[in-house]
């Protein structure tokens, strides 16, 4: 998936992956993507409900080898 900016939140804990990922969001244009790469198993819980809660998009989500990769759409 193409992507607009990319957001390295591997070893962070929560709530640090999804603040950082606000902050990335508000510098973007409605429209633009997010690549954020976590390794927070926590991080599919909370990035899903974030989603929800602030009506950014959550294109896609997968995991490999212990590393989760989420494509945020900025509303």
């Amino acid at each position: 998936m193409e992507f607009h900016r990319e957001l390295d939140a591997r070893g962070l804990h929560c709530p640090l992956p999804i603040l950082k990922t606000k902050k990335a969001l508000a510098d973007m244009l409605s429209g633009e993507i997010l690549r954020v790469m976590a390794t927070d198993t926590g991080s599919v819980r909370d990035f899903q409900a974030f989603a929800k809660q602030t009506g950014n998009a959550l294109l896609a989500q997968t995991e490999e080898n212990r590393e989760f990769i989420f494509f945020m759409k900025r509303k």
